[in-house]
């Protein structure tokens, strides 16, 4: 029996996690947007100017029974450095941070665990910084922002940022692919 679920991450720009989520068995679908902030009904130019503290995120919804929660956070910090505040790459901001936004606690404890456990076990140099924050609501991206890696793939920004994360990501979690 299908068991529909949602997530929403922060990882830096949503057009890398959209591209990445996607090919994830058991994801249906994935939309970028915006969440954690103080503005009703932001836009990408405002949420760019890092004034209304709004994480560009990406909400994935999935089947539980095909993809744990878990499996989708192992993702999330495989594909993206969870150890730089508020930043990704030559993205900064805090539009930009590493966040996880739980919708239970059940979902929080998962994420404090897997934390943890990268830390502990000295994954990264540095500690992980991914805030975890109560999902607020969550915002859609304009149109022009969904499915931009599928419908952008041979822009410069797709080709030189997109592509390598997704061959490292396809190379890593080969199990998890549709």
């Amino acid at each position: 029996m299908e068991q529909q679920k949602s997530a929403v991450l922060a990882g830096g720009c949503f057009w890398c996690t959209e591209a990445i989520f996607q090919n994830l068995r058991g994801v249906r679908t994935v939309t970028s947007g915006y969440t954690g902030g103080v503005v009703d009904n932001p836009t990408y130019e405002q949420v760019s100017m890092g004034t209304t503290n709004h994480a560009e995120a990406i909400k994935i919804e999935y089947d539980s029974e095909v993809i744990s929660y878990r499996d989708l956070l192992e993702v999330f910090f495989a594909t993206h450095n969870p150890t730089t505040l508020n930043r990704q790459g030559g993205d900064a901001g805090t539009q930009y941070r590493s966040a996880i936004f739980f919708n239970t606690d059940e979902e929080k404890q998962i994420a404090e665990e897997l934390i943890a456990q990268l830390d502990l076990e000295k994954v990264y140099e540095d500690k992980v910084v991914t805030q975890l924050e109560p999902l607020g609501q969550f915002y859609e991206a304009e149109d022009y922002h969904k499915n931009y890696y599928n419908e952008n793939s041979q822009a410069p920004y797709c080709q030189v940022v997109i592509n390598p994360k997704l061959e490292k990501f396809k190379q890593k979690f080969a199990k998890l692919l549709k």
